[in-house]
Order: structure tokens, then C-alpha cells, then sequence
């Protein structure tokens, strides 16, 4: 732990800078407040003592001066000539403490102490704060937004099915926002704070499925050097979302028949059977009735997995939330991006709204950042003939 001196009285900066550093304290030195101040605003420091009687700056100017900066170390404040209503000036600036001269090393001690479990929690708070904003964030970009009929339906059976563990399948195009009702779904459920894994069956190639979803044992194969856990057990307690799960293998989908009807598991490489409670959500923009109908997939699997089929609209069948999306988009990039935000002019919206949305919401994205980068003051009719049609 760094901690910073600044007095102008060298006896008393150096011999407390003894005492700390024999503590085994990291301890710096400044002889007057200008000094101090600069070496705060460059240095992290914990604890900082300030003596409140120097010339060019006082202890009073410091604190106000650190304030200013940002800097949130827990200042300590010492004087030789303090009296209450100076205690109570500097605690109002804000101070940690104020110690008297003589200083007393079981005083300083133990106000260290305090002043550094003041500070941990603090930062603490910081970074949990810090965490709220990015999970805030993070949900906020994951929000289905919308208000016409067909997305206010699927909103609906989210808000019936979420709170059961019945299975869900989840069909659409790409770029629909598949994975936004997944999400929403484990969200709203009881199993909210348990994990949720996403797996995408078709970024995961044949031969590593079993092992990414099932796990394998030390040995089960020649890259197999230590035990891993497969997103099955990662996700217990929690939500398994299988994305693309029409592209998985006929030998996976017999494994994942056999832990939706058992619910347990054996790992790659051994016979040992380990029990899981997952709640399992699939999505797919294959017509998987047609994929049994070629013999692609296990039509056992899909009545098991297809409690509940949620349909997600195409951006083409909800033409009227494209204006709330537009705006939503640009408010997301720009916070993002921290590009400046530029208002759609009424006939861009319009040629915005009456193109064919073949990409969905996914391109939808992509051409506001687009016009976002090349547009100038508006976004006009222009520039979406010049840059999006």
C-alpha cells in the first residue's frame, strides 16, 4: 500500500516516513501542497497525510485542489494547531480524520487501518457500480424492441413460458433476434441467477460437439490433456441455450435425446454417469420437419425440444417497429462509438421502412451504422439511395 506525506516540516515527513516504511508501508514524501497535489494526481496513493499549516497552499486548499482531480485516496489531516471548528472545516472538505501534534503512532495506526478499509470498500463499490452499468448495458443491447403485433405476441408467450422449464424451440430467419427471446426466456425464469451457456451447433465442428457439450476425461483423445466440463454441466442449475441446433450431428443429437429424457450425462472417455438440471432452449432457422422428412434430424428430439415453438417475425412482417429500431440503433451506436447522433429525416425513414429487410434487424444495424459514418448534419432521403439502396 502506497502512502503520501506532505508537510513542510522535514523532521516530521521523514521521521513518519520511517515509522510507516518500518511498517512496510510503500511511503513518498512532499514539502508543500503544490508538490502534493501533483504527485497525487500522478501517483495512486491509499492514504495521503497533509499538514494543515503551509505555506503556498494549506491543507484546506489541498483537499479542495485533490477534490477538483478526482483523486480518492483517504486523506489524513495533521496540525499542531487544531481545535475543534478545524477539524470539523476539514472533515466537511473532506477529510478522513484529523490527528493532532505530537502524533501519537497507535492513533495514526489505527486511523491507517480505518482509512484503508474506508478506501477497499469504496473501490469495491466503484467496480460493482462499474458492473451494474456494463450488465445494465448489456441487457439494454439485448432488448426486443418493438410494438407491433407480432413482436407484442411473442412478448407475450415469453411472459407465459419463461416462469415454467418447459423446453422451448425458437424458429426464424437469420438476423430475427433469435437469441433475444432465449435470453428473455432464462431472464424472466426462476433460473435467472444460475448460468446461462449459449452454444452455436454450427460454429462447432462434427468431431469436438460431444466433447464441447458433454465433456470429456483426461486421455479420451489425443488433444485431451486434462478433464473438461461440457456446457451441460457448466450450465446446471441455469439455462443451455442450443443455437443452430439444426446443424447439429445425428451421434450429438442422439446424446442430447438421452439427457433431455434421463437428465444425466456421461463424459467423453467415460462411463460414468453425472446427473444435471438444465433447462434446454433451442433455436433454428431450418424448417426441421423437413430436415426429418431428409433424415437429418431425430424427430424424437424435436417433439422433446418442442414443448413450446416460438415463431420470431421477420423484420418484413413488423415494418412498423423499424422507425422505434432505427433511433434505438443510433442511440446504441453512438453511446458505443461515441459518434454524434443525427436525426433521420421523415422521407429517409421512410425509404428506410418500405425496403425489403431480407438481413432483418442484424443488417437493419449495420446500414444505421453505415449512414451513421458516411451521412452529414441529418440523415437525408439521399443518403440512404447512396448508401443503402
Amino acid at each position: 500500500m502506497k502512502i503520501l506525506i506532505i508537510d513542510d516540516e522535514r523532521s516530521i515527513r521523514n521521521s513518519l516516513k520511517e515509522i510507516l516504511m518500518d511498517e512496510g508501508y510503500e511511503v513518498d514524501v512532499a514539502e508543500d501542497g503544490v508538490q502534493g497535489c501533483e504527485m497525487a494526481e500522478r501517483e495512486k496513493y491509499s492514504v495521503i497525510f497533509c499538514d494543515i499549516k503551509m505555506p503556498n497552499m494549506d491543507g484546506i486548499e489541498v483537499l479542495g485542489k485533490l477534490g477538483e482531480a478526482g483523486v480518492d485516496s483517504a486523506v489524513i489531516m495533521i496540525s499542531g494547531h487544531g481545535d475543534i471548528d478545524t477539524a470539523v472545516e476539514c472533515i466537511k472538505k473532506g477529510a478522513f480524520d484529523f490527528i493532532q501534534k505530537p502524533l501519537d503512532l497507535n492513533k495514526i495506526f489505527v486511523t491507517i487501518k480505518n482509512a484503508t478499509e474506508k478506501v477497499s470498500l469504496v473501490e469495491k463499490n466503484r467496480n460493482l457500480a462499474a458492473e451494474n452499468k456494463t450488465l445494465k448495458k448489456k441487457v439494454y443491447g439485448q432488448q426486443m424492441i418493438g410494438e407491433s403485433e407480432p413482436i407484442q405476441h411473442v412478448r407475450s408467450i415469453i411472459d407465459k413460458v419463461a416462469p415454467t422449464d418447459a423446453r422451448v424451440l425458437i424458429i426464424g430467419a437469420n438476423g430475427t433476434g433469435k437469441e433475444l427471446v432465449a435470453r428473455s426466456l432464462h431472464q424472466k425464469s426462476a433460473r435467472s441467477s444460475m448460468p446461462y451457456i449459449e452454444v452455436n451447433c454450427a460454429a462447432i465442428p462434427s468431431e469436438l460437439i460431444e466433447s464441447e457439450l458433454f465433456g470429456h476425461e483426461k486421455g479420451a483423445f489425443t488433444s485431451a490433456i486434462k478433464q473438461h466440463k461440457g456446457k451441460f454441466e457448466q450450465a446446471d442449475g441455469g439455462t443451455l441455450f442450443l443455437d443452430e441446433i439444426g446443424d447439429m450431428s445425428l451421434a450429438a443429437q442422439a446424446k442430447v435425446l438421452r439427457v433431455l429424457q434421463e437428465k444425466k450425462l456421461s463424459r467423453v472417455g467415460s462411463d460414468k454417469d453425472i446427473v444435471v438440471d438444465v433447462r434446454v432452449l433451442a433455436a433454428t432457422n431450418k424448417n426441421l420437419r423437413e430436415e426429418i422428412a431428409k433424415g437429418n434430424f431425430r424427430e424424437d428430439l424435436y417433439h422433446r425440444l418442442s414443448v413450446i415453438v416460438i415463431n420470431v417475425p421477420s423484420l418484413d412482417e413488423r415494418k412498423s417497429d423499424i422507425p422505434l429500431l432505427v433511433d434505438y440503433f443510433i442511440d446504441q451506436i453512438c453511446d458505443e462509438t461515441g459518434m454524434q447522433r443525427r436525426p433521420v429525416e421523415p422521407d429517409a425513414m421512410k425509404l428506410l421502412v418500405d425496403k425489403s429487410w431480407s438481413g432483418n434487424i442484424r443488417e437493419l444495424r449495420n446500414v444505421v451504422e453505415r449512414l451513421l459514418i458516411l451521412s452529414g448534419d441529418s440523415i437525408t432521403a439521399s443518403d440512404v439511395k447512396d448508401y443503402v439502396y
